[in-house]
């Protein structure tokens, strides 16, 4: 338990701020293979791509401790492709929606007619289309684009960055946001477990009034709920565990599904329940969320500048069937696309996690802006991704010794000497028994009775006289 705390003098403090296991990224992306059509009212079908797999590296920097028991930090990750352990290439060209245009079309619905007009003629000039062909390099960590500043330009602030745009962009070489948990030194229970985030207790966004608004409608939603993702307090029971996701902007919580163990080591497994992507009517307790749409999404728009964007499992598994049968090539499998987590109960360490999301765009028809064409409202998956990593080498060997080998022999240790104290014991109530009984003496009353045949003649010899005495 001393190693479970945060403690710069622990032997494992070096370990929770560099964390030594390997961590990939596999992403998938879909292409649209029919986008003529799809402009004309047909129905999006796709093709997944990849995966294209990444290192990932993690570590903590700006470490503070306070005198409340809690430690603050920034976590970094950096990214490498991984071009051996990939299937594809990072300059491999996709057909893709043209996310910028697409999303603020929707976001521009409801202004007037002449403002959307004006958008479309500027992006008749740009050349911009409903759908584009570009890298996945270029997908995922930016590319340029006039249409930034045409954006910012007609509607000021609605696309409120410069620079390039990608989808993933926000992941490499940054962090996720100053996240403050207790140590646990001095209540092993609320170790790792989150006191704010960015200084907050509740997730807000910054207004341009400088006000902090809610991002979700309820306070449930908006509470920051467990640890980081990272570890859990010890002695874990059989039944949930909460984490903030600042990808997600939300706290969510996963169920425990069943026992097991990964390379000898006890777990248990957690898994998303199938209302953590619920809506309102499904499951109340989500209402907050919305706006929703069907079961398994999550609008994520709050978060995202507003953009339509959207959260699921991967190929909308465990997700309302309508969203399924709105495009094709989609195949819904749990072994591949269900997220979980094996964590060793009794420190809270995890052992092997894959943490699975997808990322889909609302797109549509949008009066008054021709580029949208005919296209049928459709929540389109643009990618899916896996954060997966596991404990092994060196660092498993000593986990399995510490937790598993040396208390095993531990408990067979005790059976052990209790089978050779037996005996023992045994022995000793003996000789203790014999030592306390009386001891023995000879006595009169003891001895036998002389038989008649022994008595009489010594009686005979001693009575009468001799035949010698006789004579004389």
């Amino acid at each position: 338990l001393q190693n479970v705390r945060i403690d710069p003098n622990s032997i494992s403090f070096k370990m929770w701020r560099d964390v030594p296991v390997p961590f990939y990224m596999s992403v998938y992306f879909f292409e649209v293979l029919n986008p003529k059509q799809v402009l004309q009212g047909a129905k999006p079908v796709l093709n997944q791509h990849g995966p294209y797999v990444y290192r990932e590296f993690r570590y903590k920097t700006n470490i503070t401790f306070h005198d409340n028991d809690t430690v603050s930090f920034l976590e970094y990750r950096k990214l490498f492709f991984q071009p051996e352990l990939s299937n594809g290439r990072e300059d491999d060209y996709i057909i893709v929606p043209n996310i910028l245009m697409m999303g603020a079309a929707v976001m521009m619905e409801n202004l007037p007619n002449f403002v959307k007009i004006l958008l479309s003629g500027a992006l008749a000039g740009l050349k911009q289309e409903a759908f584009m062909n570009r890298t996945v390099g270029e997908i995922m960590w930016g590319y340029e684009d006039p249409l930034i500043d045409a954006i910012n330009m007609i509607v000021p602030g609605m696309i409120p960055f410069k620079g390039k745009f990608g989808l993933l962009v926000e992941l490499n070489n940054s962090n996720s946001g100053l996240f403050t948990v207790n140590t646990g030194m001095k209540n092993i229970s609320e170790v790792h477990m989150v006191d704010s985030w960015n200084g907050l207790k509740e997730v807000t966004l910054l207004s341009t009034s400088v006000v902090l608004l809610n991002y979700w409608r309820s306070r449930g939603c908006n509470m920051i709920n467990g640890t980081a993702g990272e570890m859990w307090p010890p002695f874990m029971s059989p039944t949930s565990l909460d984490f903030y996701s600042p990808d997600a902007c939300r706290s969510m919580t996963l169920v425990y599904e069943q026992s097991g163990k990964f390379q000898g080591v006890p777990t248990y497994r957690f898994v998303a329940p199938k209302t953590l992507f619920a809506n309102g009517t499904d499951y109340p307790p989500n209402e907050g969320f919305c706006p929703c749409r069907e079961s398994g999404i999550q609008n994520v728009s709050t978060c995202r500048l507003n953009a339509p964007i959207f959260i699921s499992h991967p190929h909308f598994y465990n997700a309302d069937p309508v969203l399924l049968d709105a495009v094709e090539g989609l195949h819904p499998n749990k072994d591949q696309h269900a997220l979980f987590l094996d964590v060793h109960p009794l420190t809270g360490i995890p052992m092997n996690c894959s943490i699975k999301l997808q990322l889909n765009l609302y797109i549509k028809q949008v009066s008054g802006i021709i580029q949208t064409g005919k296209i049928k409202p459709v929540v389109l998956p643009l990618l899916w991704f896996a954060e997966s990593g596991s404990i092994e080498g060196s660092v498993l060997k000593q986990f399995y010794t510490n937790l598993v080998l040396i208390p095993s022999l531990l408990d067979y240790l005790q059976y052990i000497c209790l089978g050779l104290s037996i005996p023992l014991i045994i022995s000793a109530a003996v000789l203790t028994a014999m030592s306390q009984r009386p001891p023995r003496h000879p006595t009169t009353q003891s001895k036998p009775p002389p038989s008649s045949s022994e008595t009489t003649p010594l009686l005979h010899d001693a009575a009468a006289p001799s035949q010698d005495d006789a004579e004389a």
